[in-house]
């Protein structure tokens, strides 16, 4: 755990020096090709960084932060775009919103605030889940794969509101909801776009949808080119996913994450394509049996395609490992401290 802090500096250190590279020294090029030349060493340089870390947690963390979302918005502040853009009023901002999966919040009167129980649900239901490992060898592997699923999430949920927390802190500004109940989600649109990881479609939108939809309106209609932008965007998830697995396994992507991606693509393009029907605009169904279907879409697709390398390379197990290790070894240094 100590060489793991160590390293976690380290990478620390190394991603403020790059973000501040681009901030003093990118930002006086013009936007465009030359601006994305000035920033392909950082964004190598951030391919790499979950490298150095052995613990998954750390190394998941890295790819999430630095190769996924960082890269992709300091390709997009090339070109005068995305979250990066209009410039932050300073370093340390520049910095907070390059480096973690936040922006600030445009129109805080517009968001549905959560209420503050619901997390705290969630934290109990978290530490139970860690209690009831400990009787995992008469538990299923069906019922373990439901475990470790919504440990994921909760897990998930816990370091994206404590980053948000200690940004707020740091900057004192609003900032945007990072999730919004995706179990709650009345169609794969809502799931997606509204409701699942929104940094990720928040990013993606300007980085690939728009572009992929500017680009196909050329040649085909806008309902297709809408299709085939949705389905790009979709494909490129899925390579990133490939990429962040292949940290955590040291294994050659399967393309079963991709698939997986893929098959949602399709399914979320059919659904708006059937939604521009006539007949559908006049019928809603109701979110009683919408909820259930399109949650439950989610997870048979998961246990189907996403999870399976996940099983097949023992990463439950080690993330759950990783985490009951992490709980002790901050039990023991509180009580040491004291």
């Amino acid at each position: 755990m100590e060489e793991e802090l160590k390293n976690l500096i380290k990478v620390w250190v190394s991603a403020i020096i790059s973000v501040s590279y681009c901030y003093y020294l990118s930002t006086r090029i013009k936007a465009g090709v030359f601006r994305l030349l000035s920033v392909l060493p950082v964004v190598a340089l951030f391919l790499l960084l979950p490298l150095f870390f052995s613990s998954l947690h750390l190394s998941g963390a890295a790819a999430f932060f630095f190769t996924w979302l960082a890269n992709f918005k300091l390709i997009l502040f090339s070109f005068d775009k995305g979250p990066l853009f209009p410039l932050p009023q300073n370093l340390s901002r520049f910095i907070y919103f390059t480096c973690f999966p936040i922006k600030p919040q445009q129109n805080p009167k517009s968001q549905n605030q959560i209420p503050k129980w619901v997390f705290a649900i969630k934290v109990a239901v978290f530490g139970v889940l860690l209690h009831i490992y400990d009787y995992k060898q008469h538990l299923s592997p069906t019922v373990l794969l439901v475990l470790y699923s919504l440990h994921i999430y909760l897990e998930l949920e816990i370091l994206l509101m404590l980053v948000k927390v200690l940004v707020f802190i740091s900057l004192g500004c609003d900032l945007e909801p990072q999730s919004n109940e995706p179990y709650l989600a009345t169609s794969l649109q809502d799931f997606w776009g509204r409701r699942w990881n929104l940094m990720v479609p928040a990013i993606l939108r300007p980085a690939v949808y728009e572009p992929v939809q500017r680009i196909a309106k050329r040649k085909l209609s806008s309902d297709q080119a809408r299709l085939l932008a949705v389905l790009a965007t979709f494909f490129v998830s899925g390579a990133v996913h490939e990429l962040i697995f292949f940290y955590g396994t040291r294994e050659m992507p399967t393309g079963e994450v991709t698939l997986f991606f893929v098959i949602h693509g399709v399914c979320t393009a059919a659904e708006v394509a059937v939604k521009k029907l006539t007949f559908v605009r006049r019928w809603k169904m109701s979110p009683l049996v919408s909820r259930p279907i399109t949650v439950g879409f989610v997870v048979l697709t998961s246990g189907w395609l996403f999870f399976p390398p996940l099983v097949r390379n023992g990463l439950f197990e080690r993330i759950t490992n990783e985490a009951l290790l992490s709980i002790d070894f901050v039990k023991l240094k509180f009580f040491t401290f004291w």
